[in-house]
């Protein structure tokens, strides 16, 4: 299970708590003499709520047979973070300065050994075609050299790796047996936020365990793992549970449980699963072709807050800030420029900058996508030929120098030539000093300021032209240490 400081979520359900038994109502009347027969109109009676649940047993009867137990064998030295801490010597803090010591010492199963055992791992999948293909995550097999996949019939079989996609963590399996148990799929087309969900997995190794929860939100983006748009549940999701499925109320699977957020290594309530539209576009890529292939746009993004909303004059703040352009990609040839914020691409919204990379990341090399952009305080229609995230990009374009402000609190200058070519861009000023708003906002001496509002500055005179347009705030795009980055100054 990966972790990204992040847990998988525990449900706990207590319908029959507070008064809720077998469906009836107790209401609770206030007074030191309230009777017990004393009768309630309807406009006295609370409003009760009922729950709807789905019947989990009927889903875990009809499909818990297609949900597969997956170990794993690794190359010597490739342990996983909980097969390492299996290993953890025992009775002995990991703050004691002699527990490196013993650990060093230690061989499989806590005796002493010189040799490095191979790595072990477990994992969960499902099998989606009655003649052994199954789907897990990319991780669980990661560094594998012997997958076995186990049935709830007893039985076990070594699987071939048909391939796997690191960016999306999928992978798929094929394994030699005919006529077997399937999952039906579904999507998150239809799937609501706070929803029923159900998951099937191998928590710990204790096999065909079901956790159940609710649909916490959808399309969420994570640190690292820009080509999928997540779904969040509150499901229990623990190590052993990673590659399992997440089914609705329907009894389809709608994802994949991958990962889980926290802050203790354990489950903490936030789990994610890779939703099946992008499970099912990878499986059929390495089905054909053994890997599978993602597109690219090249640019670098951020978030758009309230400060840089009011400084590029949006109605509200939402999209995909760019902060640079490499040179040469299709974002280049498409005419996108720094400052730039993308609204929409093919007619979906981007209300966050991940949704962009998500949308990109789904989309095959080659595909024509067009671009609902933001500029200069007017929309603008760009169309974009996606190239292939496996090839080799470019270095991101610099931008230029520098300048002296009071309101502002930076003092500039232009930067000298050989000051351009170590940052790699043609123009900007640097900060010598920054104080006021701008150290406030987190500007930097040495840094190198590009552009204000999204507009490209040479000389101090642009940025005092800017600042005497601008009421209530400022866009400095910032280059620090070869990365571009749009800083919002609020001026108060």
């Amino acid at each position: 299970m990966k972790t990204l400081s992040l847990t998988a979520s525990r449900l706990v359900l207590s319908l029959a708590a507070a008064g809720i038994v077998g469906g009836a109502s107790v209401g609770l009347v206030s007074g030191t003499h309230a009777s017990a027969a004393s009768p309630v109109t309807a406009q006295q009676a609370p409003m009760v709520a009922a729950a709807v649940v789905p019947d989990f047993s009927q889903i875990a009867q009809r499909h818990g047979a297609a949900v597969v137990n997956i170990s794993v064998i690794g190359k010597a030295g490739a342990e996983d973070e909980q097969q390492a801490a299996s290993r953890t010597p025992p009775g002995i803090d990991p703050n004691d300065p002699f527990f490196e010591f013993f650990k060093r010492f230690q061989g499989p199963g806590g005796q002493g050994g010189g040799r490095e055992a191979p790595s072990r791992g477990q994992g969960s999948g499902f099998i989606i075609s009655p003649d052994g293909l199954v789907l897990t995550n990319a991780h669980v097999v990661r560094n594998a050299q012997r997958v076995t996949v186990k049935l709830t019939d007893r039985r076990e079989f070594v699987a071939k790796v048909l391939g796997s996609d690191p960016k999306t963590d999928v992978a798929v399996l094929r394994i030699d047996a005919k006529d077997l148990p399937v999952v039906p799929l579904g999507n998150t087309k239809d799937l609501k936020v706070g929803e029923w969900v159900l998951a099937i997995g191998s928590p710990f190794g204790f096999e065909n365990s079901v956790t159940a929860g609710v649909v916490s939100a959808k399309g969420r983006s994570l640190p690292d793992d820009s080509f999928v748009p997540f779904i969040q549940t509150d499901v229990a999701v623990n190590p052993g549970n990673s590659g399992g499925p997440l089914f609705n109320s329907r009894g389809e699977v709608v994802g994949i449980n991958s990962q889980i957020y926290s802050r203790t290594g354990g489950y903490q309530g936030l789990s994610f699963a890779i939703p099946m539209e992008t499970v099912l576009k990878v499986k059929d890529q390495i089905v054909a072709h053994g890997k599978a292939s993602h597109a690219r746009l090249g640019v670098a993004v951020q978030e758009v807050n309230q400060t840089l909303a009011e400084s590029f004059k949006l109605d509200k703040p939402e999209g995909a800030l760019v902060s640079s352009v490499e040179p040469e990609s299709p974002a280049a040839k498409a005419g996108l420029q720094v400052g730039d914020v993308i609204r929409q691409m093919d007619g979906q919204p981007i209300v966050s900058s991940g949704d962009l990379p998500a949308l990109i990341g789904q989309a095959l090399p080659g595909e024509k996508v067009r671009l609902d952009v933001w500029r200069q305080g007017k929309p603008v229609a760009l169309t974009a030929q996606l190239g292939d995230a496996a090839a080799k990009t470019a270095k991101a374009a610099g931008n230029e120098k520098a300048t002296d402000q009071g309101r502002l609190g930076l003092a500039l200058r232009p930067l000298a030539p050989q000051e351009r070519r170590e940052a790699g861009v043609d123009g900007g000023l640097v900060v010598e000093d920054a104080q006021g708003p701008a150290a406030l906002a987190g500007v930097q001496p040495g840094d190198v300021l590009l552009a204000v509002n999204g507009a490209k500055v040479q000389n101090v005179e642009q940025v005092r032209a800017m600042l005497g347009t601008s009421t209530k705030s400022l866009a400095l795009l910032i280059q620090r240490d070869g990365t571009q980055i749009f800083v919002p100054v609020p001026l108060g």
